[in-house]
Order: structure tokens, then sequence, then C-alpha cells
């Protein structure tokens, strides 16, 4: 826990199971076992970075927690509401709390609308501002986000990718939320931009006290920009812990693995690191294997992982893992 703070965002036990439909009847023959019991808190003011490599369920995760989809099973709880079976007026009320900021800064911006219109949109849906006042509202949120105002009436093709991503997040932040879920917002974007964004994210949080679940795969990025790490392997979340901690001693061996091919900026000291190479490909969520979902590719597997499932257990002050290394 970190100190003075409380948690904003509480997740118990989610699972989000997508069905399988097969055959002239469509009947149900199985289900993607996309998110399998994930839980998880979020401090305000903090960054939890959420890691994994493709097809893990990090995107679901963030997009379950703003309950852009029904979620099977479980609790979703932020800023002491419990949003786990909200719908309709309810949930639209809890929106403005809540934002997203997407990986393709192309595809989530309507291309028929200015860029006032778009960052206006949620203060048209949410709010009864004048025409003035919104005008007024759209031109700090540009200010903040570093576009120049006299952009308003451009279209978003007009703009690099990085000025697309900065509309993005002055549209998520026109109705002041206290959480936004970053999914993958630097992917898309050159590298030499990447950092451009992720110095405005930073800045972000200290002006407006923003808390995020920041997902991705770049762990170098991750390393600059959480406080606490989470990494997710196969719908569920194996390890979770303070940044420092985690990037200095992984305890979870795939963990381990994904630090390990970290490219590091010194060769020669580099050389010091043993490269882990997994083996075999990763298991499909509609059949996970049995026991532990990492049993399959481990380079330290035991009878009894194939077997159980690990128990989640706190093996520090702060540190989650769920292996039966610990147990």
């Amino acid at each position: 826990m970190l100190d003075g703070t409380k948690p904003l965002v509480r997740v118990d036990d989610l699972k989000m199971h997508f069905p399988i439909f097969k055959g002239v009847l469509r009947r149900r023959v199985g289900e993607v076992k996309a998110v399998d019991g994930v839980s998880f808190e979020i401090y305000e003011g903090e960054t939890l970075g959420l890691v994994g490599e493709s097809g893990c369920g990090k995107s679901t995760v963030g997009r379950a927690l703003l309950r852009l989809y029904d979620i099977t099973d479980g609790h979703i709880e932020i800023d002491g509401s419990d949003i786990s079976t909200l719908s309709g007026e309810a949930l639209r009320d809890m929106r403005p709390r809540m934002q997203m900021i997407f990986q393709d800064p192309q595809a989530s911006l309507n291309p028929r609308m200015t860029v006032g219109s778009i960052i206006a949109e949620p203060l048209d849906e949410h709010t009864n501002l004048t025409r003035k006042e919104k005008r007024e509202k759209v031109a700090k949120l540009m200010d903040a986000v570093g576009l120049a105002r006299r952009f308003a009436d451009r279209y978003p093709h007009e703009f690099s990718g990085g000025q697309r991503q900065r509309i993005g997040i002055a549209r998520a932040l026109a109705l002041n939320p206290k959480f936004i879920v970053c999914d993958e917002p630097i992917a898309a974007l050159d590298v030499s931009i990447q950092a451009q964004v992720v110095n405005l994210l930073e800045d972000l949080q200290q002006e407006f006290g923003l808390t995020y679940l920041f997902i991705s795969h770049d762990l170098s990025m991750v390393r600059h920009l959480a406080t606490r790490v989470a990494v997710m392997y196969l719908g569920k979340i194996a390890e979770l812990a303070p940044r420092d901690a985690l990037y200095a001693d992984p305890k979870h061996p795939y963990t381990q693995a994904l630090l390990s091919a970290v490219p590091h900026p010194d060769p020669a000291g580099d050389r010091q690191h043993e490269r882990i190479i997994l083996k075999g490909d990763v298991p499909s969520p509609a059949n996970p294997p049995k026991g532990c979902n990492f049993c399959t590719r481990c380079p330290k597997v035991m009878e009894i992982c194939r077997s159980e499932t690990p128990e989640w257990r706190e093996v520090d002050a702060g540190r989650f893992v769920a292996c039966h290394l610990y147990n």
C-alpha cells in the first residue's frame, strides 16, 4: 500500500470470457478465457503498469475496468462505487470519472469531425455548458496537451500521429476524470514521439492529480512511468510488485524471462545477464493448461504445477506472486 493514500480502483476476481459459437445453428461450444480471475488495487495518484506479451488479456482488462464490456464475473469498484453490474443511466453517470486513451490515435478519432468538435463531444454528452463555455474549455484543454488553439477547426488527417494522440488525451481530460486507462498509448507512434507523449502524461498527472492504468508491452517505458507493475500471462496476473523491486529481483519465472529480453544500453554490461529463452508457444486462452497457466513453458516447472493452480500470495511487503515456488 502507498503511504497516506487509499485505493481508487479495486478489482476482485475479474473474469472476462467470450463465447465460441460454431455450426449452422451457432451452438456454443466453448469460451475464450481472455481474463480469468484477476485481482488488484490502484491507489490515488499512482500509475499501475500492466505488462505482458500480445494476447495475454491486458487490453481486455482495461476495457472491462471501464465497463466497455459486460463482465463475466467479479467485482470492479471505482471511487467507492461498485460498477460491476451497472447499466444504462447509472453507468452513464459514472463515465465522467473514468476515461480511456486508445492505442491507435487514428482509428479512435472521427475523421468527419473537427478537432474542436472531437474534444467537445464529452462536454456535449455530459454537461450543460453554453457554446462559449465549451469553446473556452476546449481551448484550455488544447493548451494543456500542447496543441495550438488555431488547430481547433482542422480535421484529424491533417495531424501527425503524436498530435492525434494529444487530441485523444485532451478528449479524455475533458470531463476532469479521476482515473484514466492508457491502452498502449505510444505503441503506434514513432520512437522520437513516444517520449514526448509519456512526458505529457506525467505532467498531466502532476497537474490534475490523475490515476493511471498504463497498459504496455514496452518494459523500458513502464519502468520510467509506473509506480507498481503487474505482469500478465494468459489471462492471469503472475506477479505484482513495486517497480524498482520487480526490475531488480523478479520472483516469477515468467517475469524473469520477460525482463531478460529487455535490451541493455551497454552491450558489455548485458553479457552479465543470462537471456532466458522460453520454449514452445503460448497456449490458447480457449483451452488453457490445467494447473498453472505457465507450466507448459516454465523452465522451473514441477509436478504440482501441472495439476494445481498456484495460490496468489504476498511473499514480501507489497509483492504478490502466483507460483508454487513460493507456496
